[in-house]
């Protein structure tokens, strides 16, 4: 087991002219994080992701807050694409497939995730306000769709209901984490194989 955990974890450091990322994680964990990323809201919304899909998180990001906060979000979702590609490797042995429905209070949303190799992104998820607090709510939207582009995820979301725009975002990053949680985990009955008739996920 302790192969498979070492065999399931990952870091990348990816530095631009507007930020500088570094992200560890491990799929085989707790759901222990530590973040930091300069924007107080989007560092709850990852604690929600670390914790939900039992992904252990390391993150830190310095960014051109000073502009807004679009580069440090999405950056920081490719930075979480990429270490979880790299955590996956050739996806051998994995669910690979997983869909929830997850309520919170007044507000229902679903995820469904692929861990095909195939980025793409299906978001239906509308917001009634530009701004929870200070932070961007169509951000939101784009951290998925670095996450799902650099990850190799398709990545369906879907806001069935809520009014609480707090608990729209936070239903979108708590569903996409137990999708992950289960579409990552190691299923004993495909006995290591790659979950494909192709016989690639690449």
């Amino acid at each position: 087991m302790a192969e498979t955990v070492a065999s399931r974890t990952a870091s990348i450091s990816r530095k631009t002219n507007e930020t500088s990322v570094s992200v560890s994680v491990v799929l085989d964990g707790t759901g222990k994080s530590t973040i930091s990323t300069g924007v107080g809201f989007f560092d709850h919304m990852l604690d929600q992701l670390s914790r939900h899909s039992l992904i252990d998180m390391e993150i830190e990001t310095k960014g051109d807050l000073h502009v807004d906060d679009h580069h440090a979000v999405e950056d920081t979702g490719i930075a979480i694409g990429l270490a979880i590609a790299k955590a996956l490797g050739d996806r051998r042995g994995i669910a690979r497939y997983a869909s929830i429905d997850l309520a919170m209070d007044e507000t229902m949303t679903k995820a469904a995730v692929d861990l095909s190799g195939r980025p793409f992104l299906v978001w239906n998820v509308a917001f009634t306000s530009p701004k929870i607090g200070t932070f961007d709510t169509e951000l939101v939207r784009e951290f998925f769709q670095a996450l799902a582009q650099n990850a190799g995820i398709t990545l369906h979301v879907l806001n069935h209901y809520g009014a609480n725009n707090h608990h729209i975002a936070e239903t979108c990053f708590k569903a996409v984490a137990r999708a992950l949680r289960v579409a990552t985990e190691i299923d004993p009955r495909q006995a290591g194989r790659i979950p494909s008739t192709k016989g690639t996920l690449a």
